[in-house]
């Protein structure tokens, strides 16, 4: 089923046939620029406006839409045409905003303590799935600039590599969002790392790492098995020397299993090997992972003693922990369900 978003301009221009050429730009840089719906484009005739919008409908129905206590966070569970659903998390700061999208319906990488991960993997989404979440995200972020996308949310977005680039490219070229402001993320898909490394927009790289050494990156991260440390080291060496994008190494502290001395004395010596940034992340709760995150005092000494090792490392601040929208917590699946509401984030 063909959405909005997944028409490029050869599309549009088809469904345009017999409208003057300048028409297919109007559209466009309505969809793209304004952020607007075909409706709102009235300088497309009325007639045009509505063979667009029954022809190209959104993908994305809402079905909870989430605002943290601050005010600063809004979560999104939205249902696809073939009812299988997926999340999306806007952050808001005092000029700017940042959104977390999804690539998978679920994920297949049976991360253990990762809510999504332990719901299982759906389906993959399509390009335009991929980049309604952001447009959507802008709408309700102004008058704040988006100004950064992460491929963060469900799913691991380089086992869905053909639609999550595609998605890129269009964000980079119609959304104007540079490859420096976008960040996509992997469990260690070192194949994936590889493909990256030859596309032609540098964007940021982000490997959710959580152990340093086989054995626990085995247990925590199983796709390990298939990928060890020295192979995702060396794909991420040459992804640094193809892109000189800075790496950053995402790092879920987890109450004595990855908060020892010797885990960070071996994450530091990989941090440094690699020009690394680590962002240490307090395990956050989920309902199927009974292991507790590393309390505040100890991820404080954890960060302090990488520093100390030569290692460029801070703490990742929590944000929407109270509306599951934080780190490790997507999972589109509610027992609760909120009222949707249309008003803007504070």
């Amino acid at each position: 089923m063909a959405t909005r978003y997944d028409a490029d301009r050869s599309e549009l221009a088809e469904l345009l046939a017999g409208e003057p050429r300048y028409r297919v730009d109007q559209l466009w840089r309505g969809l793209y620029e304004r952020l607007a719906s075909p409706e709102e484009l009235t300088d497309l005739p009325r007639g045009l406006r509505d063979r667009v919008g029954e022809a190209l409908p959104e993908a994305l129905r809402a079905v909870v839409d989430s605002t943290s206590r601050s005010g600063d966070t809004r979560k999104w569970l939205w249902e696809l045409h073939d009812g299988v659903r997926v999340e999306t998390v806007l952050m808001l700061y005092p000029e700017r905003a940042t959104v977390c999208v999804s690539t998978q319906a679920g994920c297949a990488m049976a991360c253990g303590f990762c809510a999504t991960g332990q719901g299982g993997f759906e389906r993959q989404l399509t390009t335009g799935e991929i980049v309604e979440q952001v447009v959507r995200a802008a709408r309700h972020a102004r008058p704040r600039r988006l100004s950064n996308v992460v491929f963060m949310g469900m799913g691991e977005p380089l086992a869905n590599y053909d639609r999550t680039w595609a998605a890129v490219e269009r964000l980079h070229g119609a959304l104007g969002l540079s490859a420096r402001h976008l960040t996509l993320s992997t469990v260690g898909i070192v194949p994936g790392i590889r493909r990256l490394a030859t596309e032609a927009l540098p964007v940021n790289l982000a490997v959710s790492l959580h152990a340093a050494d086989d054995e626990l990156r085995d247990e925590l991260v199983p796709i390990n098995r298939r990928y060890p440390l020295a192979e995702l080291e060396a794909a991420c060496r040459d992804y640094l020397a193809a892109k000189n994008r800075r790496l950053s190494f995402e790092w879920a502290l987890i109450d004595g299993v990855n908060d020892r001395a010797g885990d960070a004395e071996r994450l530091a010596a990989l941090a440094r090997r690699l020009r690394a940034h680590v962002n240490l992340i307090p395990l956050n709760p989920t309902a199927g992972y009974a292991t507790r995150g590393t309390p505040a005092a100890r991820v404080g000494a954890f960060r302090d003693l990488l520093r100390s090792l030569g290692a460029n490392a801070t703490v990742r601040q929590n944000r929407g922990t109270d509306i599951d929208a934080a780190c490790g917590q997507l999972r589109a699946d509610h027992e609760a369900r909120v009222e949707i509401s249309d008003r803007p984030p504070r």
